[in-house]
């Protein structure tokens, strides 16, 4: 599906999963959306769990809702300190009442748990350690590969990334 026009964040912090975050990334860039990494800090580089280092060009703090078509957070054990950030728990807020993509893969969920109760009577996945985080923050929890809730999507792991991917983009291209 072609993305020409989309505009999409990517969450970075250190300790984000490397392919949580580039497979998205390059998939995106691939359907001719325009992908910003975002942290805590604009123009630093993070690194992942095993040390591949992201740039960011905006900090949450830069963040408008009003800009962009949707949000994706990867894992790893970056979303603990994604989530540290009030900007980034209400941007994605804010994404998500506006009704666009909001996508979170393994621990990314984590962020979704501190994001002004969206989770509320949501169907969601996630890494099965933080299964009983995300039934807390009141969403209804399923083992899938990937689970669609109207513009909310969310996946397990790493082997989920071309299922959490395809309806990443079926989001976006609003089918």
């Amino acid at each position: 599906m072609d993305l020409t026009g989309k505009k999409i964040v990517i969450y970075c912090e250190n300790m984000y999963q490397e392919m949580e975050l580039w497979v998205p990334l390059y998939r995106l860039q691939e359907a001719g959306a325009e992908v910003t990494v975002a942290g805590t800090k604009a123009n630093q580089t993070y690194t992942s769990k095993l040390g591949y280092p992201a740039t960011t060009t905006m900090s949450y703090d830069e963040l408008n809702a009003a800009d962009f078509d949707g949000v994706i957070i990867p894992g790893g054990f970056a979303p603990d300190h994604m989530r540290r950030s009030p900007k980034a728990n209400l941007f994605v807020k804010q994404m998500d009442d506006a009704g666009k993509l909001v996508a979170a893969i393994c621990h990314g969920p984590w962020v979704l748990c501190s994001a002004h109760g969206m989770l509320k009577g949501r169907k969601a996945t996630s890494f099965f350690a933080i299964k009983d985080d995300v039934v807390n923050a009141g969403a209804k929890w399923e083992d899938a590969a990937v689970v669609v809730d109207r513009n909310l999507v969310t996946s397990r792991t790493p082997a989920d990334i071309p299922a959490f991917n395809k309806a990443c983009i079926a989001v976006l291209a609003g089918a």
